[in-house]
């Protein structure tokens, strides 16, 4: 069997040389990001319990509205999963269209984590008032602000797949927001676990 042909038994996106380095690259650059969230994470577990006179955890967390940005994220995940299945299916209709519902529960989580912020500034829980809130602010701001440039990115990938149709480069280009948009759920699977729970436990 030729080479070309083991190639082209393989998915579209890794067909070509450049694309598996791409992949490969984006691997590494998410190496980095791993590196960046740990350190809020470190940051915030020392600075977590010190609230000089203000709100904890308890005072300010709302379970519905957390439970409800996890509905959002962990759904928008496996959304995006169905997404890279039906591009592996050449079935660019279903591609777009389950990038575009990945698109709007990823808006409607950041719809709810900016109303969950104006909730706690209009209590007064700012990220001057504390270390525990500058810590919080800093590591949810940094994840949403993530979330943020996904959706913007969702929105010039669906763009680009109208304009140009499914090709390696386009695939390439899904595989590798589907691999960004599943590292920013499972980073909220550690705040939801060590933020929101613990901070309600403790």
């Amino acid at each position: 069997m030729s080479a070309n042909a083991n190639t082209a038994s393989l998915p579209l996106e890794l067909q070509t040389e450049q694309n598996r380095m791409n992949i490969l690259g984006f691997w590494l650059f998410l190496g980095a990001e791993i590196v960046l969230f740990s350190t809020l994470f470190a940051v915030y577990g020392v600075l977590g319990q010190r609230y000089a006179g203000g709100p904890t955890q308890q005072d300010i967390f709302i379970v519905r509205d957390v439970l409800i940005q996890t509905f959002l994220l962990l759904t928008s995940s496996f959304t995006m999963g169905i997404a890279i299945y039906e591009m592996r299916r050449s079935n660019m209709k279903g591609l777009i269209l389950w990038l575009v519902l990945t698109l709007l529960l990823g808006a409607g989580f950041l719809f709810m984590e900016i109303r969950e912020f104006i909730h706690y500034v209009d209590l007064g829980a700012t990220w001057q008032t504390s270390a525990f809130l500058s810590s919080f602010f800093v590591l949810l701001g940094t994840h949403g602000l993530h979330v943020s440039i996904g959706i913007g990115w969702a929105i010039l990938l669906i763009i680009q797949l109208k304009k140009r149709g499914l090709t390696p480069i386009t695939a390439r280009k899904a595989f590798i927001f589907g691999l960004y948009w599943h590292f920013l759920d499972v980073v909220w699977i550690f705040i939801f676990t060590f933020v929101y729970l613990a901070g309600l436990v403790n």
